[in-house]
């Protein structure tokens, strides 16, 4: 299925001047935008899985910032994702109107 608008935008727009998008990954797997230094997944749909499978892209990525940009009613989701798999990361809503920084859990 091929990407909305909304979806291109956001991804350009993370990627910058800079950056990239659709970085290969390992495994034969696509990361939506990159730079040197942070890694940005966008995920619209609502569903857990797919916010999962997203979390699980920038894990594989290896960079120092992790981003994963949500529609709004879908943060809590998100954050429940990068915590169960203990990635440290930054959740973010469409507009980048709301942030919240999650952190990996010290042994």
């Amino acid at each position: 299925m091929s990407e909305s608008k909304s979806h291109k935008l956001h991804k350009r727009k993370a990627a910058g001047k800079s950056g990239k998008t659709e970085v290969k990954l390992p495994g034969g797997r696509r990361l939506d935008a990159a730079t040197r230094n942070r890694a940005t997944e966008i995920e619209r749909s609502g569903n857990f899985d797919r916010i999962l499978q997203a979390a699980k892209r920038l894990k594989a990525s290896r960079k120092n910032q992790h981003v994963l940009k949500v529609p709004h009613n879908n943060m809590a989701k998100a954050r429940k994702a990068l915590r169960q798999l203990g990635i440290s990361g930054t959740v973010k809503n469409m507009g980048e109107t709301s942030v919240s920084h999650i952190s990996r859990k010290k042994r």
